[in-house]
């Protein structure tokens, strides 16, 4: 069997929510956050998931991600791995997009880094090992991570320079999985909310692209 990554981002906090770059800021999830986490693990323990019995299970250990496994139910299965760490901010850590943006117009973190913080090779490579660890044998792994983490892991999985992660939205407490076809790297569904079905939460209507 090829196996395959599931990637499960944590759910909303208070900085998510606002968009503030969250990086290793420990943020704790709000009760929306709570919610959709026991929302995903229902939907991880039913078919055709059932609970995921032979899947290495893995969690950046920032308590929003660690809460949004155990709210899961995976918390006891699950190891602590610093490689899941969000990007490291840096100077912009807990700015907005906007606020970013009128002290340097026109970046773009896929491009340009951040200034005193992790830089694009530094996440190329944490990404790479995630994606060499995923692949390391015949079983399918779980991973609760963050959102630029999670990004980074989908543009590597294929193959592609980091920066692919741009073009890869990821809302909070989404499932993405990542698997093969016709032996190539390839998404099998990305940033699927549908165990969110009927309930909409703040982070469809907000900016999700820093966690």
């Amino acid at each position: 069997m090829a196996p395959r990554i599931l990637l499960a981002r944590h759910g909303q906090t208070e900085w998510s929510l606002s968009g503030k770059h969250t990086g290793r800021t420990d943020v704790p999830l709000l009760e929306e956050g709570r919610r959709g986490a026991k929302l995903l693990g229902e939907r991880l323990h039913r078919a055709p998931y059932d609970g995921l019995p032979d899947v290495e299970v893995r969690t950046s250990p920032l308590v929003r991600a660690r809460e949004t496994c155990e709210l899961a139910g995976f918390g006891e299965r699950a190891e602590s791995w610093d490689t899941l760490m969000e990007w490291d901010y840096g100077a912009y850590e807990g700015m907005t997009p906007a606020e970013i943006q009128a002290v340097r117009p026109g970046w773009l973190i896929w491009r340009d880094g951040v200034p005193e913080g992790e830089s694009i090779a530094e996440m190329t490579a944490r990404a790479d090992e995630a994606v060499s660890w995923a692949r390391s044998a015949d079983r399918d792994v779980l991973v609760f991570a963050h959102g630029h983490m999670l990004r980074s892991i989908g543009a590597r999985w294929l193959g592609l320079p980091l920066s692919f992660g741009s073009r890869l939205r990821l809302n909070p407490t989404s499932l993405s999985v990542l698997g093969w076809a016709y032996g190539e790297p390839a998404i099998h569904s990305w940033n699927d909310v549908g165990h969110l079905a009927g309930w909409e939460p703040a982070a469809a209507r907000t900016s999700s692209g820093t966690s």
